[in-house]
């Protein structure tokens, strides 16, 4: 009769186990969820303005510029901006950590 072997850990589950990992993994859920939230309310708020405030929207800032022009533009800076915190961000507190566990898998030193 032959034995059921178990399979043996795997270093990309030792890896997922390590604290290093779970600190990751948690700084980066403490960022992207609120960040998140925060582009939703915005987008729909300004989804909601533009369907049931037409007279606040349409008012105008400058010439033919309006307060829903202005909104929408907002909308593409708020979408870059996030881009750019989010790069500087991950630069300062997930890049290093993160190489750091590939070597550890790519060089079979995972503890």
């Amino acid at each position: 009769m032959s034995e059921v072997l178990e399979p043996s850990e795997t270093d990309y589950q030792r890896v997922q186990r390590s604290q290093e990992f779970q600190d990751l993994r948690r700084r980066f859920r403490n960022f992207v969820f609120p960040m998140t939230a925060f582009f939703l309310v915005w987008y729909f708020l300004y989804v909601l303005l533009a369907a049931y405030a037409h007279d606040f929207m349409s008012t105008r800032v400058v010439g033919t510029i309006t307060v829903g022009l202005l909104f929408g533009l907002a909308q593409f800076v708020s979408t870059f901006a996030i881009t750019m915190i989010y790069a500087s961000w991950a630069n300062k507190k997930q890049d290093a950590v993160a190489d750091r566990l590939r070597r550890h898998i790519e060089t079979g030193e995972v503890r």
